[in-house]
């Protein structure tokens, strides 16, 4: 679950609160092992990801740097680059097998 937050700081644009509660989401899932909390764990959950989606927020426009603001197109484009030498081919592009008849 946790693989799935991505780096929200230091981008132009800037994040968008719908990303960072997305990234709070996440968190709070892989912490509390749970996907979706049942009825009886619901409002400790939702109040968790309010807690942390505010944390967060602080957090990401607190931060000063003196490097310039990465590109969201960029480091998409790095992290397929990143994806093919790690993982090879994509499922699209893998040739087809034929199984023995």
């Amino acid at each position: 679950m946790c693989r799935n937050i991505k780096t929200l700081a230091n981008f132009e644009p800037p994040a968008t609160n719908d990303e960072i509660r997305a990234s709070a989401l996440q968190f709070v899932r892989k912490l509390s092992g749970m996907n979706s909390p049942s009825r009886a764990n619901e409002a400790a959950f939702n109040h968790a990801v309010d807690e942390v989606t505010a944390c967060a927020h602080r957090l990401i426009f607190s931060i000063n740097t003196a490097a310039p603001p990465r590109n969201r197109e960029a480091e998409a484009r790095k992290a397929r680059e990143r994806a093919k030498v790690r993982f090879g081919q994509p499922p699209a592009e893998r040739p087809l097998v034929k199984p023995n008849d």
